[in-house]
């Protein structure tokens, strides 16, 4: 289980150097430097109907993932609701470095290079990567698949936002597209497929840990 959170910590840090030269060799420069149309506004009502939607379908569809979903909506939802500023500030800041150092703290203290350096901690990891690389090229081609059947062209690269890692996947999508085009932003358009990555992780994770329970 420590290898697993580990490799999971070196993906979201390697993410700069793993998925650029994925998405440049699946895009052509001028797809790099599509434009996204300015998004609208999202009202807070609907951002709290957007939390007891997807909680309620999770608990339906996979309910063995509806404890860690709930606990990530519950997040979302003291955020916008706008009644407990204070604990959705602490809840983003504080609490979230304190488990953030208590992880490290913890895994890195069981992990001895005579356990962590084995045929199965290595085979983890070169999985992991492999998974990481196949998922953003299979987010640049889906979107790149969706250009060829829409009138509104989407920038490639934010498909490869759609992982796990927020928000370093979609700044590296925004950083990428602004190589190609220095006044191209598609940073708030790449947040939306890199949220949905969170969630369809958190799905993942709650089935695995209901079958390894």
């Amino acid at each position: 289980m420590g290898a697993i959170v580990v490799a999971a910590y070196s993906y979201m840090a390697l993410v700069p150097i793993i998925q650029p030269p994925v998405m440049k060799l699946l895009t052509t420069e001028a797809e790099r430097k599509i434009r996204m149309k300015q998004l609208r506004t999202v009202s807070r009502k609907e951002k709290l109907v957007f939390v007891f939607v997807v909680l309620g379908l999770c608990i339906l569809i996979v309910p063995s993932a509806a404890p860690l979903m709930g606990m990530l909506m519950f997040g979302n939802l003291i955020k916008e609701c706008k009644a407990v500023d204070r604990l959705a500030k602490c809840a983003a800041n504080e609490l979230c470095n304190i488990v953030t150092i208590f992880i490290g703290l913890t895994v890195g203290s069981k992990l001895s290079a005579d356990k962590f350096l084995v045929k199965e901690t290595l085979g983890i990891l070169f999985l992991g990567l492999t998974a990481f690389v196949i998922a953003t090229a299979a987010g640049v081609l889906m979107a790149k698949l969706m250009n060829a059947f829409s009138k509104e062209k989407v920038n490639p690269l934010i498909g490869a936002a759609g992982v796990s890692a927020v928000p370093m996947a979609a700044r590296v999508a925004d950083k990428v597209a602004r190589e190609a085009d220095p006044t191209n932003f598609v940073l708030m358009h790449a947040m939306g497929p890199n949220v949905a990555g969170v969630i369809g992780s958190a799905v993942a994770a709650g089935i695995l840990l209901a079958m390894c329970g």
